[in-house]
Formats: C-alpha cells, sequence, structure tokens
C-alpha cells in the first residue's frame, strides 16, 4: 500500500558522508512512522533509526551522534544523513514505513552503502 524508493547510497571511504532518500507513495496513515534499517552480509537487518510524522526521533546506540534522520511531510521523503562513516557501517540501506513504530509493513528495495577503510 506504500511504495518506497531508496537513493543515495554509494562507496565511500572512512569519515566520509552520504545523504540517503526514500521516497513514499501511497496510503496517507500507512506513513505516520518512517525508518531506516540496515542489514550487512551475515548479520540480521538492524534499525537504524526511526521518525514520527510529528518529527520526534530515535537512533540504534551505534549510530546516535553521527546519523541524523529527517522527513519531509509535504514531499513525503525520508532521509537519512550520515557522517563520520565507519567500514562497519557497510549495509544495504533499507527505507520503511507504517501506522506505528510496532508495524513496518512496507519497505523498500534497499540502497548498498560501502564505507573503505
Amino acid at each position: 500500500q506504500v511504495k518506497l524508493v531508496e537513493s543515495g547510497g554509494g562507496s565511500v571511504q572512512a569519515g566520509g558522508s552520504l545523504r540517503l532518500s526514500c521516497a513514499a507513495s501511497g496510503s496517507f496513515f500507512r506513513m505516520n512512522v518512517m525508518g531506516w534499517y540496515r542489514q550487512a552480509p551475515g548479520n540480521q537487518r538492524e534499525l537504524v533509526a526511526f521518525i514520527m510524522r510529528d518529527g520526534s526521533t530515535k537512533y540504534a546506540d551505534s549510530m546516535k551522534g553521527r546519523f541524523t534522520i529527517s522527513r519531509d511531510n509535504a514531499k513525503n521523503t525520508v532521509y537519512l544523513q550520515m557522517n563520520s562513516l565507519k567500514p562497519e557501517d557497510t549495509a544495504v540501506y533499507y527505507c520503511a514505513a507504517g501506522p506505528t513504530m510496532y508495524d513496518f509493513g512496507s519497505w523498500g528495495q534497499g540502497t548498498q552503502v560501502t564505507v573503505s577503510s
């Protein structure tokens, strides 16, 4: 019911920055919460951050202070600004959306982020 398309991934050296974008389309009420997850080879998918429609946010501890999630409700777009990137940040990053933080029912296809040392 919600289509999510990520962009902005790429290859960067350690210490560099990237900004990911996620364009959403579909049901307004299924975009109350939007978030970013990531999955590295051999690892489980893990939460990066999520943001409510009112702008309140929550981050995973390992990303706190380096990553910033934001959203533009008028454009139906969520962003992830990633600074001070580390090789361990290398993963496929997925955008997600849902009516509540416990019900992420829509997922994007993912965008690859590669950080070299």
